[in-house]
């Protein structure tokens, strides 16, 4: 199993005073097996600068967080990180609120994903657990899926935890069974990642937060490097 690194938070640090540190480039030296980032409509934390001089020096793989719209595709097919993971974006939420609806936005995505496919840019959607969203994915010619783990992550009660693991269980088998990559993350950190890391359909984590928060106590090697160990046992 791999771990990428979602390094917007970095970035919130660093607009949060208008500054020009800390730089979100230094995290790849950390030790992750690839970087994350997400470009809002908003520019709330990464900025096109940040994705530029990301794609100039990670020597891992880039995956790029973004909305399906024109102005993203743009920029994607501009820079071309090695992946795109197209994920749903509202403005006033604090962070992404759930998977891609793919059946809804089914004829969008049909002509959005071979664009970005015909520039050489592996497609991704950020998916809820569930079995025809997941086979929607294949429909539209994908090979990887990230599988979203919030509702497991979220959940108070032991009996909500239980069922929303056991949708994860399900929906990375299902996928893996019918030829996609499976990827998982949203929520996850250094206790509820556990149980997550013995389903072995996934192949790769994508955890932000929860790094960077344990980074401003240890540092982010060393906080990676804890996270890395919880994911390769």
């Amino acid at each position: 199993m791999r771990l990428a690194v979602n390094i917007d938070h970095i970035a919130t640090l660093r607009q949060a005073r208008k500054a020009k540190e800390p730089e979100p480039v230094s995290a790849e030296q950390a030790g992750a097996h690839g970087i994350v980032c997400h470009l809002r409509s908003d520019r709330r934390h990464i900025q096109e600068r940040d994705l530029v001089l990301l794609r100039q020096v990670i020597k891992t793989k880039l995956n790029l967080e973004m909305a399906a719209t024109p102005e993203m595709l743009a920029i994607a097919r501009k820079v071309k990180p090695d992946v795109v993971s197209l994920v749903p974006e509202s403005p006033n939420e604090l962070t992404t609120q759930g998977g891609l609806d793919v059946i809804r936005h089914r004829n969008h995505l049909a002509q959005f994903i071979p664009q970005l496919q015909k520039a050489g840019i592996r497609v991704s959607i950020f998916v809820d657990p569930n079995e025809e969203q997941i086979k929607e994915c294949r429909a539209l010619g994908l090979d990887l899926i990230e599988i979203n783990t919030g509702k497991y992550a979220e959940a108070e009660k032991t009996k909500e935890r239980e069922k929303a693991l056991a949708e994860i269980k399900t929906g990375a088998r299902l996928a893996e069974e019918i030829g996609l990559e499976v990827h998982a993350g949203h929520g996850l950190d250094y206790y509820n990642i556990l149980p997550i890391v013995e389903i072995s359909q996934i192949k790769e984590f994508s955890i932000g937060f929860a790094i960077i928060a344990r980074a401003v106590m240890v540092g982010l090697a060393q906080a990676i490097k804890e996270m890395l160990a919880l994911v390769e046992k």
